[in-house]
């Protein structure tokens, strides 16, 4: 994607709170399942996070991101 974005300042319309549904960086290290290799950049302090919380809970930290999505997939499913 090499198309840069430009941004405006419009108004959003109707702003709907969503309940955070997402798991616990603890929940993350526990899910197997069938994966495909993709590439993706990903901001540095995200991947620190992940791996700090991997450190922590002794668990791979691209585990955790896959589980992550996979939670987040699951939650919103396309039709």
């Amino acid at each position: 994607m090499k198309k840069k974005i430009k941004y405006t300042d419009e108004p959003l319309g109707k702003i709907q709170v969503v309940r955070d549904f997402l798991p616990p960086a603890r929940q993350l290290a526990l899910k197997k399942e069938e994966n495909v290799k993709v590439t993706i950049r990903l901001s540095k302090s995200s991947v620190a996070f992940f791996k700090k919380a991997a450190r922590k809970y002794h668990a791979p930290y691209q585990g955790m991101i896959r589980t992550l999505l996979d939670a987040y997939a699951s939650h919103h499913p396309m039709a």
